[in-house]
């Protein structure tokens, strides 16, 4: 599944206080201040850092599977489309990478309750088309015992992507296994709708949960109430994701975890452009300053570009030269409800320290 990003609004002139107060309400949104929103569009990165040290021990096309649930099950695809359970509803939508044919036939695609039509490029319009009943715009889901709201989006998204589970499963148990004396801090950079912080913040983490998207803020925000959790430990920061992790690194603020899933291409509030291949790069140099005196683990997830998890692997290996663990890389991927087909969706590569017990 290409990650969705929304076009007009998908980064916010909202940004975290300099000095964010211990104890904030974990639902308040951070404010970004008025020196921060008169900045000019992005300039082209700065040069790159020098990484030293050996390179890391490493596993090469490691495939994570996310299974069917109760929630949901890729009932089958090709053609170009897949159909889908979402919880009670069956969904049909665009999949580019379903070059075969369908194995189920006509009448059970027809049986599908949503179908997205119109533009399916990553950032194009398009529309949803109810053929039983018109359906609400939101409906309840669940992951492992945490409720949150799927929503029919006019990018073709729902507001969860189920491949990522196999990160959600590692994540919580890394957050519950660690051993450092003190709760795991969580860095959630292009956050989106939250699944991810919600599911740190209930392992007991102290979660940093960036999207430069208010909507998608508002509606993790939502997702959080849903699943009972807002007494968990959750900064909600509507920022651009390069702009916070350069803050933070002044403050000399550290995290444990780092989560990246950035989108291929996107915009700032002031018309900041994020070319993955272009800025991914600093960013990363970012990411590895902003690492703590014992990190556990950093996973970058890429979505709809043109290159091979070997892209991903080999920049966190020079990112990552030194610090004791290992690399991993590979792709994710849903096996379908009733039969062994797999559908790939992205690329992965994750930093896992000698320390994270996965």
């Amino acid at each position: 599944m290409a990650k969705p990003r929304y076009k007009s609004d998908r980064k916010s002139n909202r940004r975290p206080s300099s000095k964010p107060a211990r104890g904030q309400r974990s639902h308040e949104v951070e404010k970004v201040d008025k020196a921060t929103a008169d900045r000019p569009a992005r300039k082209a990165p700065p040069p790159r850092r020098i990484h030293s040290g050996p390179r890391l021990p490493e596993v090469t096309g490691l495939i994570l599977e996310s299974p069917p649930t109760d929630d949901y099950a890729v009932l089958d695809s090709g053609n170009g489309e897949k159909l889908e359970r979402y919880g009670p509803l069956i969904i049909r939508r665009p999949e580019g990478q379903a070059i075969w044919s369908p194995q189920l036939d006509p009448a059970a695609w027809s049986k599908a309750d949503a179908e997205f039509t119109g533009d399916t490029d990553e950032e194009g319009q398009g529309r949803w088309r109810f053929p039983k009943k018109p359906l609400p715009e939101t409906w309840p889901l669940e992951f492992d015992g945490i409720a949150f709201f799927g929503r029919f989006t006019s990018f073709r998204h729902t507001g969860v992507f189920p491949e990522q589970a196999a990160h959600w499963h590692a994540l919580q148990n890394a957050i519950r296994n660690a051993k450092i004396g003190r709760p795991v801090r969580v860095l959630n950079l292009f956050g989106y709708t939250g699944l991810a912080s919600l599911v740190a913040a209930r392992a007991g983490a102290e979660v940093t949960h960036v999207d430069a998207s208010k909507k998608a803020i508002i509606w993790a925000r939502e997702n959080q109430e849903l699943a009972g959790l807002q007494d968990k430990t959750i900064r909600w920061i509507c920022d651009d994701a390069v702009k916070f992790c350069a803050r933070e690194e002044r403050r000399n603020q550290t995290y444990d975890i780092i989560l990246l899933d950035p989108p291929a291409y996107g915009r700032g509030p002031k018309g900041e452009v994020w070319q993955l291949f272009e800025h991914l790069p600093h960013m990363l140099d970012l990411v590895r300053a902003l690492q703590s005196d014992r990190p556990l683990m950093t996973v970058l997830t890429a979505y709809a570009i043109r290159a091979s998890h070997f892209a991903l692997h080999e920049i966190m290996q020079e990112v990552f030269a030194g610090i004791d663990g290992r690399i991993e890389s590979g792709e994710l991927v849903l096996r379908h409800q009733d039969s062994q087909r797999t559908l790939s969706t992205s690329m992965f590569s994750r930093f896992v320290s000698a320390d994270c017990e996965l």
